[in-house]
C-alpha cells in the first residue's frame, strides 16, 4: 500500500473514531484502537508495520513535550514523593512481577525481563487522552509518573535486551551506572535544550520562526540525551517543563497563539493515529505466531495484564500506608487521598506508546546469529496488554470515577478568578503612573479606567447567580457583540465577492474578528 493511501485511511479512521466516541460517549482512543484492529483484517493493510524509529523519534518526543508543557510543575512538587516512588520502585516491582509470570509460562528469564521492562511504565499520552474526568491532583500525579517512569523502564529494558542478545554482562554496578547516566544525563540534556531554545527565541521577532525553534526543542533534547546514552524521554520532559516556566516571560502573544493551536491540533492527530496504528499492530503480532501458540499467547497476555493491574493497585495501597506509619506530620495528613481515589489511580495506569515502541525495537537476532528468543510472543503480549489496558481500563475508568464520588474540584476556577481579579486590579492601580510615563491623553485614560472597572464587575459576577442583573447584562452584551461581529464578517465577505477588497485583506480582518468572537463565545461572563 502506498503511503498516501495509508494517510487517507488513517485520517478517515480518526474522523470516524472521534465522531463515534463523542456520540457513544466512549473515550475516542478506545474506538480508534478497535478501528485499527478491524483495519488489520483488510488484506492490503495486513503488512503495514509501525517502525520503532517512528515511535521513538517522532511520536514520543512530540507527544511527551506537549504533555510536559501542559503539566503542573506545582502539583509535581507537591506530590514529589509519590511521583518518585511510582516512577522508580513501582517500575522495578512491575517488571519483576511480569518477568516471573512470563517465566512461569516457559519464557526464558532474559526475554521475560525484556517483557517486564517494556510493560512496566505507564504512558503519558494514553493518560492524557483518557483521564479528563479526574480531579486535578490525581491527573497531575499520574501524568508526572508517566512522564518520568520511562527513564527507569528503558534502562531495565536496554540491560535485559543486551544480556539476552549476549552483548552485555549484568552486574549491580553496571545497572546502577546506567540508571544514574539515564537520569542525570537526561536532565542535563533537557535543561541545555530548554536554555538554548529560550535564548534563541528571546532574540527573534518573527512568531513563525519562534515556533519553529519551539518545535525543535523536544527533538533537540532527545538527540542530545541519546548521543550520551541517557534518557531521551526524560530530556524531552525536562525541556518541556523548563520552557513552560520560561515561556510566560519571553514568548510573545502572537507566538503563543500559533503554538497553542499547532501543538494541541498536532498532538491530537499524533495521538489518534497512534491508537489506530496500535490496533493494526495487534493483527501483525498475531500473524507472527503459529495457530498452536496463539491460545497460549492469549493466556499469557490476559495473565500479564491482570498482574500489571494488581501489582499497581497493591503497591499504591502498600506504599501509602507505609508512609502514613512513618510520616505523621499534620501537613501530610491534610494531603491524604481516599482509598477510592487510590483505586481510580490504579485503574488509570494505562500502557501505551512506550511499551509498544520498546517491544517493536527488540532485535530479531542475537550476537551468535540466532533468532531473539520468543520475540514474536513478546511483541504479541505487549500489543495485547496495551490493547486490554486501553479498552478494558478505558471503558472502566468513567464508571470507577463515578463510584469514587469525588467532591467537585472548584480550585481551578477559584484560582482563575483570583488571578483575573488581582491582575486587573493591579493594572488599574498602575494606570495613572503608566499613563503619565507614556503621556496618554486624559480622555483615553478615562476610557481605559472605565473598561477595567467594568471588567472587575464582570469578574466579581462569575460566582453570582445566572439570573443576577450583572450576569444578564453581560450575557446580553456578549450576544449583541457576536451578532455585530457576524454582520461585520458578512459585509467584509461581500466586499471580497464584489472584488472591492483582496483576499489578503479579508483574511486580515477575519483574524481580528475571530479573536473577538472567541473571546466572547464562552459560557458565562466574558473571559480574556
Amino acid at each position: 500500500m502506498q503511503a498516501l493511501e495509508l494517510v487517507v485511511i488513517l485520517g478517515a479512521a480518526i474522523v470516524i473514531g472521534g465522531a463515534l466516541g463523542n456520540r457513544l460517549r466512549i473515550a475516542p482512543p478506545v474506538i480508534l484502537l478497535l478501528l485499527g484492529a478491524l483495519l488489520g483484517l483488510v488484506p492490503a493493510l495486513r503488512f503495514v508495520r509501525l517502525p520503532p524509529e517512528l515511535m521513538l523519534l517522532v511520536f514520543l518526543p512530540a507527544l511527551l513535550y506537549w504533555e510536559a508543557i501542559t503539566s503542573s510543575l506545582r502539583e509535581i512538587r507537591r506530590n514529589l514523593r509519590a511521583v518518585l516512588l511510582t516512577s522508580t520502585v513501582l517500575v522495578v516491582v512491575t517488571a519483576a512481577a511480569v518477568a516471573a509470570v512470563a517465566h512461569a509460562f516457559g519464557v526464558p528469564w532474559g526475554p521475560a525481563w525484556v517483557l517486564g521492562a517494556a510493560l512496566a511504565p505507564t504512558d503519558a499520552t494514553a493518560v492524557g487522552a483518557l483521564s479528563r474526568l479526574l480531579p486535578r491532583r490525581n491527573v497531575a500525579v499520574i501524568r508526572a509518573e508517566s512522564l518520568i517512569n520511562d527513564g527507569t523502564a528503558l534502562v531495565l529494558y536496554g540491560v535485559a535486551v543486551g544480556v539476552t542478545a549476549g552483548e552485555e554482562t549484568l552486574t549491580a554496578g553496571r545497572l546502577t551506572w546506567l540508571l544514574v547516566l539515564s537520569y542525570v544525563g537526561g536532565v542535563l540534556a533537557g535543561a541545555l535544550a530548554a536554555w538554548l531554545g529560550n535564548v534563541v527565541r528571546a532574540r527573534m521577532v518573527d512568531p513563525v520562526l519562534e515556533n519553529v525553534v519551539g518545535l525543535l526543542a523536544p527533538f533537540t533534547a532527545f538527540l542530545l540525551a541519546e548521543s550520551v546514552e541517557a534518557s531521551g524521554v526524560l530530556a524531552v520532559v525536562v525541556s518541556g517543563l523548563m520552557l513552560r516556566q520560561f515561556g510566560p516571560r519571553t514568548v510573545t502573544a502572537a507566538t503563543r497563539r500559533i503554538a497553542v493551536v499547532f501543538w494541541s491540533f498536532g498532538a491530537y492527530l499524533l495521538n489518534a493515529a497512534l491508537f489506530v496504528l496500535v490496533g493494526l499492530e495487534v493483527q501483525s503480532a498475531e500473524r507472527g505466531l503459529s495457530s498452536r501458540d496463539l491460545g497460549s499467547a492469549l493466556l499469557v497476555t490476559v495473565t500479564v495484564w491482570a498482574v500489571v493491574v494488581v501489582v499497581r493497585l497493591a503497591f499504591i495501597f502498600a506504599s501509602t500506608y507505609l508512609i502514613r506509619l512513618i510520616d505523621r506530620r499534620p501537613s501530610q495528613r491534610l494531603r491524604r487521598m481516599s482509598d477510592r481515589a487510590r483505586v481510580v489511580s490504579s485503574v488509570a495506569g494505562f500502557r501505551g506508546a512506550v511499551s509498544l515502541a520498546a517491544a517493536l525495537a527488540i532485535p530479531t537476532t542475537v550476537e551468535s546469529g540466532g533468532a531473539f528468543p520468543s520475540r514474536d510472543l513478546l511483541v504479541f503480549v505487549t500489543a495485547g496488554v496495551v490493547t486490554l489496558s486501553l479498552v478494558v481500563q478505558g471503558l472502566l475508568l468513567p464508571r470507577v470515577v463515578r463510584w469514587a464520588a469525588f467532591p467537585p474540584d472548584d480550585s481551578p476556577a477559584e484560582e482563575r478568578t483570583l488571578a483575573n481579579r488581582l491582575a486587573t486590579q493591579e493594572a488599574l492601580d498602575a494606570l495613572d503612573g503608566l499613563a503619565s510615563r507614556l503621556g496618554t491623553d486624559p480622555a483615553i485614560v478615562a476610557r481605559a479606567r472605565a473598561e477595567f472597572e467594568e471588567r472587575l464587575q464582570v469578574i466579581d459576577a462569575e460566582n453570582a447567580p445566572d439570573d443576577s442583573p450583572v450576569v444578564r447584562a453581560d450575557r446580553q452584551y456578549a450576544e449583541l457583540r457576536l451578532a455585530l461581529i457576524a454582520h461585520k464578517r458578512a459585509t467584509v465577505v461581500r466586499l471580497r465577492d464584489e472584488r472591492t477588497i483582496d483576499d489578503g485583506v479579508l483574511r486580515a480582518i477575519q483574524a481580528q474578528l475571530d479573536v473577538e468572537e472567541l473571546r466572547l463565545s464562552t459560557d458565562g461572563p466574558i473571559a480574556d
